[in-house]
């Protein structure tokens, strides 16, 4: 379905490496592009790191992150508009294929899912133009409902695809990643609605049990109960032509030896997408 030559690897999986560590191990094991967040970048500083980029021959298939737009305060909500319009910056000078946008919780103080979701959009509308400037689309991806409370109230393909739908295809798309969109029995609906605004493919595998920490329940492809051939299909049928990233939060796969990991990577993908 998907040649290796399109695998990313996203640098969550290795969350222990610096960014150059980071490019090096792709570069070892022939893995042509990179997902990158964006407190790597900080410490190396932008210039430097768009510097090894661009050095790595490496593409970066997406930055992350942007969002959290949902603050009761004025003064909380500009520090986090201004902290967005940075990551479009950031995104445009690494020259990466979207901004990943995980849109926010409930506000402080508010039990009101339509007013979340409303500061949502606006804030949203008031990054188009800047991101259209630079030429960064922004990618909002909707994260599994067990994270609405508190990461955000963008559950189900079908609210970032309505939301995307506001904006212009070249400014705001959406992110499909199978670990939160799996279990939603419209999805393929969904998917196809999404035609030409899927700005980026994020691969994790459902593990059971939770673990404690339900943000670090994501596995190697093939560990858990992802049907990735029939979303992946999906995806591709719905005109996407980018890297399908491998992002991983799991503390057995970042104790484990990067190289292995991302030999693991290559493997699972290989036998999962091939």
């Amino acid at each position: 379905m998907i040649p290796i030559s399109r695998l990313s690897l996203n640098q969550a999986t290795v969350k222990s490496l610096t960014l150059p560590q980071t490019l090096d191990l792709c570069l070892r094991h022939e893995i042509r592009a990179v997902g990158l967040w964006r407190d790597r970048v900080a410490e190396l500083g932008l210039a430097e790191s768009a510097a090894a980029v661009r050095r790595s021959g490496l593409h970066v298939s997406s930055l992350c992150r942007g969002g959290f737009f949902t603050h009761s305060g004025a003064g909380a909500r500009g520090a986090s508009m201004a902290d967005n319009r940075a990551a479009i910056e950031e995104a445009a000078a690494l020259g990466a294929d979207a901004l990943v946008l995980v849109s926010g919780g409930l506000a402080p103080g508010h039990r009101d899912l339509g007013l979340a979701r409303r500061m949502i959009a606006d804030a949203v509308g008031e990054l188009v133009p800047r991101a259209q400037e630079l030429g960064v689309r922004l990618g909002i991806e909707p994260l599994h409902p067990m994270f609405c409370a508190d990461r955000c109230v963008i559950v189900r393909l079908s609210d970032a695809v309505d939301l995307a739908l506001l904006f212009p295809a070249d400014a705001v798309g959406v992110v499909v990643d199978t670990y939160n969109v799996w279990w939603d029995s419209g999805i393929a609906a969904d998917i196809a609605r999404a035609h030409g605004r899927i700005v980026s493919y994020q691969l994790g595998d459902w593990v059971s049990p939770i673990p404690a920490d339900a943000l670090l329940g994501r596995g190697h492809l093939g560990d858990g109960s992802v049907d990735f051939g029939p979303l992946t299909r999906q995806v591709l049928a719905a005109g996407y032509t980018g890297y399908a990233e491998v992002e991983i939060f799991n503390q057995e796969v970042w104790d484990a030896p990067a190289d292995e990991t991302a030999s693991t990577v290559k493997a699972r993908f290989a036998a999962v997408l091939g």
